[in-house]
C-alpha cells in the first residue's frame, strides 16, 4: 500500500539575492512498513523536502510546478498536503499522521518545561485523551523506547538527559500519536556508535510493531545500509538515483553515489587513502545547467552533461538513475 506520493516537487525561496531552487522536480514514493533512506550532502535538499511534507519550510518558500504530494493513511481519506492552506488545517499532518525527530532533540524540547509536560500537551492537541491518559501513554511510550524508572524521567527536564536518552524521549514524542508516517531527519548523527545502534534497532521494531513508514535523512551511507530498505540519492536538489538498499550500494550506477562509496573508510583495507569526490557542491545561486552534477563529475560528456538534463533510466526493474554516462551492471 502505497503510504506517501511525491511527484514533481519544486521547492524555491525568495530571497534578498534573488529566488533559490532548494527542490527540483523531485518524485518518489513510500509504503507502510518501509523505510526509505534519502542520501546526500549537506545542502543536497534533504531536509527541505522532509520538512516540504508537512509545511514546515519557512513563510518565503514557493511550491511551484505541478508537484503534488499525497498522504494515504490507512482507513483514512488521502489528503493532499500542498492543498492544505490554512493553518487550523495543519494539524492533519503535523504531529497527527506524520511525525518528525529532528536532529538535535536539545533544540528540539523547551528547556523549560519538563520532557513530560511537552508530552502531555502535544497528545491533548492531537488526540481526545484526558490528561491522566496522556500521561500514562506518555510514560508507556518512554518505558518501550528503552528509558528506565520513566515515571521520574517523565518528570525532568531535557538537560538532565544524555544524549542518547534526549533521542530516544524524541522517538517517544514522536510515535505517542501513532503516526501513519515517521520522518527521521539526521538521527543518529549527534550520537556515538553505540547508541546510534540502539536507536537504529528500536526504529525498525516500531516500524515492524506499527506498520508505519519512515523517511529516514541521512548523510550516512553506512547508517541506511543497516536501516532502509530503499534508497534515493538526492544532488543539488534533484534525485539523482533511487533504488533497493543492496541493489544501489553493491551496483552504484550514478558516479555521485560511487563517490559517495569511495569516499567512505574501508574496514578491511585501513591504510587505503579516503577519496573524496572533487571540488564543492555548487551554492543554490549558482546550479549548473544540464545535469546538476557535472561540474565535479570525471565522467562528464562534454557538449552534453553541461546542457541537457539526463532522463530517468532503468538500471533494474526496481533500480534507476539519471545519468548519460550510466553503467549498468552486468
Amino acid at each position: 500500500m502505497t503510504l506517501l506520493s511525491v511527484r514533481d516537487l519544486t521547492v524555491q525561496f525568495q530571497t534578498d539575492e534573488g529566488v533559490v531552487t532548494a527542490v527540483d522536480g523531485v518524485s518518489f514514493d513510500l509504503a507502510a512498513g518501509e523505510i526509505l533512506g534519502l542520501v546526500g550532502e549537506s545542502g543536497s535538499g534533504k531536509s527541505v523536502t522532509a520538512k516540504s511534507l508537512m509545511q514546515l519550510n519557512g513563510g518565503n518558500a514557493i511550491y511551484g510546478g505541478p508537484g503534488k504530494i499525497t498522504l494515504s493513511p490507512r482507513g483514512q481519506d488521502p489528503v493532499d498536503v500542498l492543498g492544505l492552506r490554512r493553518e487550523r488545517h495543519m494539524g492533519v499532518i503535523r504531529g497527527g499522521a506524520i511525525s518528525m525527530i529532528f536532529q538535535e532533540p536539545m533544540a528540539s524540547f523547551a528547556p523549560a518545561l519538563t520532557v513530560g509536560q511537552q508530552m502531555v500537551e502535544q497528545l491533548r492537541i492531537h488526540t481526545d485523551l484526558s490528561r491522566r491518559a496522556a500521561r500514562d501513554l506518555s510514560v508507556e511510550m518512554l518505558t518501550r523506547v528503552g528509558i528506565s524508572d520513566a515515571v521520574k524521567r517523565f518528570d525532568q527536564y531535557v538537560f538532565e538527559f544524555s544524549g542518547g536518552m534526549r533521542q530516544r524521549a524524541m522517538i517517544a514524542m514522536a510515535l505517542s500519536t501513532k503516526p501513519a508516517l515517521l520522518i527521521a531527519d539526521e538521527p543518529t548523527t549527534a550520537l556515538d556508535v553505540t547508541i546510534q545502534a540502539q536507536v537504529i534497532d528500536l526504529m525498525k521494531n516500531l516500524v515492524a510493531e506499527f506498520g508505519m513508514g519512515i523517511l529516514f535523512i541521512t548523510h550516512d551511507l553506512g547508517v541506511i545500509a543497516q536501516t532502509a530498505d530503499r534508497v534515493a540519492v538526492m544532488y543539488l536538489g534533484k534525485l539523482v538515483e533511487t533504488g533497493a538498499v543492496r541493489d544501489v550500494l553493491r551496483h552504484p550506477a550514478h558516479p555521485y553515489t560511487r563517490g559517495l562509496l569511495a569516499a567512505l573508510p574501508q574496514l578491511d583495507d585501513l591504510t587505503a587513502p579516503l577519496i573524496p569526490i572533487p571540488g564543492d557542491i555548487p551554492g543554490p545561486l549558482d546550479r549548473p545547467a544540464g545535469c546538476v552534477f557535472h561540474t565535479r563529475c570525471a565522467q562528464a560528456v562534454k557538449g552534453i552533461c553541461g546542457m541537457t538534463v539526463p532522463s530517468v533510466t532503468q538500471v533494474t526493474a526496481t533500480h534507476h538513475a539519471s545519468c548519460f554516462a550510466l553503467e549498468v551492471p552486468a
